[in-house]
């Protein structure tokens, strides 16, 4: 152990306020960019605006309709049939299934609802419309 001369020099500390005020800016920067690193990447589609929306950020089966009518699971065109027999075999294995279809505002209603009726008739009642949320101005 070193010995510290006795000229009237303290010895060093650390301290731990600036320490602590640090660490928790930097736990907030991790909080804040894992939020925006967990944000839906998907195929860029322009949603319709509502007012009152609930962001959802579990679901893993995203269907995305593009304005020309075609559909797509993740980052990949698929078809109509498909779609619907990979959901049946995604619900087989969660039973807390749902489906996020993402449509694009200038879709026809009809496509949707034709969907929605494909989700219904096989078996699966767990579907939500996405939309942006109205900002304020």
């Amino acid at each position: 152990m070193i010995k510290l001369k006795k000229r009237g020099r303290k010895a060093p500390d650390i301290m731990l306020s600036p320490m602590i005020d640090m660490m928790f800016l930097l736990l907030i920067f991790f909080i804040v960019s894992a939020m925006y690193m967990s944000e839906l990447k998907t195929i860029p589609v322009k949603l319709p605006v509502a007012t009152e929306t609930i962001t959802q950020s579990t679901v893993k089966f995203t269907v995305t309709i593009k304005d020309d009518g075609a559909y797509w699971l993740a980052d990949k065109v698929i078809g109509k049939a498909e779609l619907i027999k990979q959901a049946r075999e995604e619900q087989k294995k969660d039973d807390k299934f749902s489906v996020v279809i993402r449509a694009d505002e200038n879709v026809q209603y009809k496509t949707v609802i034709s969907l929605l009726d494909s989700f219904k008739k096989a078996g699966i009642s767990r579907v939500g419309l996405a939309t942006e949320k109205e900002t304020k101005k």
